[in-house]
């Protein structure tokens, strides 16, 4: 029985009857929390997984997440193969592979989703500010995704908030029990002791249960019996009644006999949860497990055949505080010889007292597996530890370095920043001051300082050019994107100009970055037609080559207006991240694919992927992509008229103002919202603010220059609309697309009138495969012909411009075809152009729906979206209902562009 945590035990309660959710319990050592978890073990009604963080476990990836699945290892095989290896492997259970950490997160959350599916799952986590970060990464995640599966996570962390840091997740803080409850504990606990002697323990534990227990365990025989008075427990005055506690069970540590409490030190030590082991290590300190008997008659500990389980953490923590130095340093010898590689790594760095190459070699070995098993934080202590272990300095700037990126891959990004300052050695390597200005850059890039990364990256590769050109090539490519990205600066020209220098013109294929590199110069020096000098080439097809480079030459598709070639160079992209788990490239990988998706017209497919792209790109901390990607979905947002959502989105991706990129986007959608609204006044006030200033050099423009044209001859100044019309014809011409020169012809139209034009644009149209461009191109040909009384020929077009603005989902323009049509004395029926069943969808049914169109299988699409087959078949489960059908045979009938 609880006493006085009759609300926590109600929220609690709530919890499990919803089945799906968070808690974590927050209070000081000693409150309770460990006790509300077992309520909730016992107030279960399905399966209960539990696992406590260890302290000395901290730095050993995937410590905590390997004890909590191990009695379910068994289920790993019912994952996609790519998330059983992935898992496997970081928990040391499969062949070790670099691997992509967000992918075991999936895979974590793909586990606890089939564990849950026969019954509910409840996942109880003690002590969980002593987790090691990839398994708080990867429950935290899990905690975020949970939709409808009846998976409920409670966990419990020490007081402040800091040290098991979960935004967004709900809280439940523990305070100290009332006056009466603690009263009521006590009573039922030592209701032997004198009235007075009670009242005072309740007074000096301040409501804290463990504190109520323990306390009268420290009294003398005189004191039990009433000699006692206030100051008699005070260890301090203003100490916290937790140290009181750990003072008492120190006490109690100390009086038992020495074999009794190295027995003790080896347990608190040893982390591996392995009982083989710790008898290994207790012969070693001549000991063995009979000479825990003291301590577990004292009540101490409890030994049962799979090892020894503290009372309390503060027990453990009593045990290493009870001895001295020279007793600490022979249980870690003794550990370091009974365990694994990696603990004995940590075991001997834990008793080395200065410099040691032969430890400092073994914790980078721990580090380097850290790492293949996408243990990357992990790994990033293992090198720091080895680091400040070197002999040698060149050695020791080569560990803080790989301390450093290790860092960054995790997300640890204040951790990182101050390694890169330990690692900063008078004649570093050019290698590895290229990797470490890569790291800063990152940094830097990712925090909105785009130009300031793009110094860094000049400066630390400088010296690598001519040592290993093709090695130099990503990072200037990277500086390319940093430079491009930025908003305008007095500099940026002159920072331009250096990477073009510096970029090495190398034989074959790279041989484009030198030309893509000297063609941002001139883009930013105001020469439109740079972009003509810039080949389109098969990069992005070679696998071999690193991703920067591949994303690159697929971002060229849309410099060149190659819809077909991009769509399919992204859709490649996407795969191989996918297919390989390289979930941190996918954001951008994503991105690009969305901007072929928009440009082909295909823009269902592309709210579904954006919508992914953006839930990885806030998971994995990528602010950049995720800014990008806002910007994006504000343009899929106002071409569905989705006004309130549009503007949204648009404040968001504008707010970052050093990032070029998601802010142009962000104003082209604002730009297409005016437009499918008529607000036509309102366009060219937009585009002549930004094509003027911040982000004017953006290719994107060129894609906007036809939206001007419209905007100017619908207001009655086709004049204004010159000068954009000849870029447009100047790059149309150039690229010589069939949707660019079919749009063209309808620019063309527009400003002298000439239906024959609108002729010739559906024409090319019909070669290109465009439908928002072609639907666009319908309705104002539709509008001319009724203009001109030929409403017949007007029904013809504005119909098929209504029909497939409603299969894009194009709400308002779908409406304006509608409207066109009742003008020539037609009245649509509301089906016609009605809101599209596909509509109701959220971007992950709609994303599950498509793949289940084209015939893919519920594990099939899991291994493409990173979702169990359970979630799959959920999300189908939802999605039927609002499509208005029973099966898959039906969705055939559904166009998912």
């Amino acid at each position: 029985m609880l006493h006085g945590r009759e609300a926590e035990q109600a929220a609690i309660d709530r919890l499990l009857a919803d089945r799906t959710g968070v808690m974590i319990l927050r209070g000081e050592a000693g409150i309770g929390k460990t006790a509300l978890l077992e309520y909730a073990a016992s107030a279960a009604k399905g399966r209960v997984l539990r696992v406590s963080g260890v302290e000395s476990e901290a730095e050993l990836p995937f410590a905590a997440l390997h004890l909590l699945l191990r009695p379910m290892l068994g289920r790993i095989a019912a994952l996609p193969d790519q998330q059983a290896d992935a898992l496997l492997s970081a928990l040391g259970l499969g062949r070790a592979a670099p691997g992509d950490r967000f992918l075991v997160r999936l895979a974590t959350l793909s586990l606890l989703t089939e564990l849950a599916a026969g019954q509910p799952l409840v996942c109880l986590v003690d002590d969980a500010q002593w987790l090691d970060q990839e398994s708080a990464d990867a429950l935290l995640f899990a905690a975020r995704r949970l939709d409808a599966e009846p998976i409920a996570l409670v966990f419990a962390a020490r007081d402040d908030g800091t040290s098991f840091p979960a935004p967004g997740q709900p809280e439940l803080w523990l305070t100290g029990l009332a006056r009466r409850p603690a009263a009521s504990l006590l009573a039922e606990r030592a209701g032997g002791l004198p009235l007075a002697v009670r009242e005072l323990i309740v007074d000096e534990a301040q409501g804290n249960p463990l504190a109520l227990l323990e306390l009268p365990r420290t009294l003398t025989a005189e004191q039990r019996a009433g000699a006692i008075g206030p100051p008699a427990f005070s260890l301090g005055g203003a100490e916290p009644v937790s140290g009181r506690v750990l003072a008492g069970f120190r006490a109690a540590i100390l009086a038992l006999p020495a074999e009794a409490r190295s027995c003790l030190l080896v347990a608190a030590l040893d982390d591996s949860g392995d009982a083989d082991t710790l008898n290994r290590a207790l012969r070693g300190m001549g000991v063995s497990l009979t000479d825990f008997a003291p301590a577990e008659r004292a009540g101490l500990v409890r030994v049962t055949a799979t090892g020894v389980a503290f009372r309390h953490p503060l027990v453990r923590t009593a045990a290493r505080l009870a001895t001295d130095v020279a007793q600490r340093v022979a249980a870690h010898h003794a550990l370091a010889g009974a365990t694994d590689e990696d603990r004995r790594a940590w075991h001997l760095a834990a008793v080395a007292t200065g410099p040691d190459e032969r430890v400092a070699g073994e914790l980078e070995g721990a580090a380097i597996r850290a790492a293949r098993r996408s243990g990357q934080a992990a790994a990033s202590a293992g090198y720091e530890r080895a680091a400040r272990l070197s002999v040698d300095p060149p050695a020791a700037a080569r560990r803080w370095a790989a301390a450093a990126a290790a860092a960054l891959d995790a997300g640890l990004r204040r951790r990182a920043e101050e390694l890169t300052r330990r690692a900063s050695p008078a004649a570093p390597d050019p290698a590895m001051a290229a990797e470490l200005a890569r790291v800063r850059a990152t940094l830097a890039f990712e925090a909105g300082r785009p130009l300031e990364a793009t110094r860094l990256i000049l400066d630390g590769v400088e010296a690598l050019v001519p040592v290993d050109p093709e090695a130099a090539l990503p990072m200037l490519g990277l500086a390319a994107v940093s430079i491009w990205s930025s908003a305008p600066h007095p500099d940026q020209i002159g920072l331009a100009r250096r990477i073009a220098e510096l970029t090495p013109l190398v034989e074959g294929p790279l041989s484009v970055i030198k030309e893509f590199n000297q063609s941002i110069v001139h883009l930013l020096e105001g020469d439109d037609t740079a972009v003509f000098g810039i080949p389109y080439s098969s990069l992005g097809r070679q696998a071999a080559l690193p991703f920067e480079l591949r994303a690159m030459a697929t971002y060229l598709g849309f410099v060149h207006g190659r819809q077909r070639m991009m769509l399919e160079d992204a859709g490649d992209l996407v795969a191989e991240c996918r297919q390989a788990g390289r979930v941190g490239r996918l954001p951008q990988a994503m991105m690009l694919q969305a901007a072929a998706q928009i440009i082909n017209g295909r823009h269902r497919a592309a709210r579904a992927g954006v919508s992914e792209g953006l839930q990885i790109a806030a998971d994995i901390e990528q602010p950049y992509w995720h800014n990008y990607l806002t910007g994006v979905s504000a343009w899929l947002a106002a071409v569905a008229g989705a006004e309130e959502e549009c503007r949204r989105l648009v404040a968001q991706a504008c707010a970052a103002e050093a990032w070029m990129t998601g802010a142009t986007w962000g104003t082209c959608a604002a730009i297409m919202l005016d437009l499918g609204a008529a607000r036509y006044t309102s366009v060219l006030e937009r585009m002549d603010e930004r094509m003027t200033g911040p982000g004017r050099h953006a290719f994107i423009w060129r894609y906007a220059y036809p939206d001007y044209v419209e905007a100017a001859v619908r207001v009655g100044t086709p004049e204004r609309a010159r000068d954009a019309l000849e870029r447009f014809s100047t790059w149309a011409r150039a690229i010589g697309q069939p949707w660019a020169l079919a749009v063209l012809e309808r620019c063309h139209a527009l400003m002298t009138g000439d239906g024959a034009a609108y002729e010739r644009a559906l024409a090319l149209h019909r070669e290109a495969d465009h439908p928002f461009e072609q639907a666009r191109t319908e309705l104002l040909y539709g509008e001319w012909l009724r203009r001109h009384q030929r409403r017949a020929e007007a029904r013809t077009r504005l119909n098929a411009a209504m029909e497939a603005f409603a299969r894009l989902g194009a709400a308002p323009w779908s409406a304006r075809a509608a409207a066109e049509l009742r003008a020539t004395g037609v009245s649509p029926s509301p089906r016609d152009h009605g809101r599209d069943p596909l509509a109701t969808l959220t971007p992950q049914e709609l994303h599950v729906v498509r793949l289940a169109a084209g015939g893919a299988s519920n594990r099939e699409i899991g291994t493409q979206l990173f979702l169990s087959p359970r979630t799959v078949a959920y999300h189908l489960y939802k999605a039927f209902p609002k499509l208005g059908i029973t099966s898959r045979a039906e969705l055939a009938r559904f166009v998912m562009t």
